[in-house]
């Protein structure tokens, strides 16, 4: 029978081994649209139209967002949808907040580390710039 000192030590022998606690996946070598894929699609749809499997289970209307730009008088919002999907800042006109905060899931160590913000901010920022390649023309 094993003595429950050496049961603890192992446990952490073996933890200790593996390395540092990671906070969440890699994805810096993701493009936009496959951060898109990967994060957003659900909801939103793998062409972002809003339809994605999980929307019609939801209680409000998931958002095409092929049509930011014409929502927005021909101006694409990128800083708007920035802190919309970081969403560790609330944005009074996006309404209650439904969806991930993806700031929180995205980033890779402690909140306040200036290099994991800047890693978070630039998976984000990737997003927002596919979704800006992805406008609707403006209908006239």
């Amino acid at each position: 029978m094993r003595r429950p000192e050496i049961s603890i030590l192992l446990l952490f022998l073996c933890t200790a081994a593996v390395g540092p606690i990671t906070y969440a996946a890699d994805f810096t070598t993701y493009s936009g649209e496959q951060l898109f894929q990967r994060l957003c699609a659900s909801c939103h749809g793998a062409k972002a139209q809003g339809d994605g499997p999980v929307a019609a289970s939801l209680n409000v209307m998931v958002p095409n967002l092929r049509q930011l730009t014409q929502r927005n008088r021909g101006q694409f919002p990128a800083d708007r949808i920035q802190r919309i999907i970081d969403g560790r800042t609330h944005v009074a006109p996006h309404g209650i907040r439904l969806m991930p905060v993806w700031g929180d899931e995205l980033l890779r160590s402690e909140a306040g580390d200036p290099e994991a913000e800047r890693d978070t901010a630039n998976l984000i920022g990737k997003i927002v710039e596919y979704l800006r390649g992805i406008q609707e023309a403006p209908v006239k």
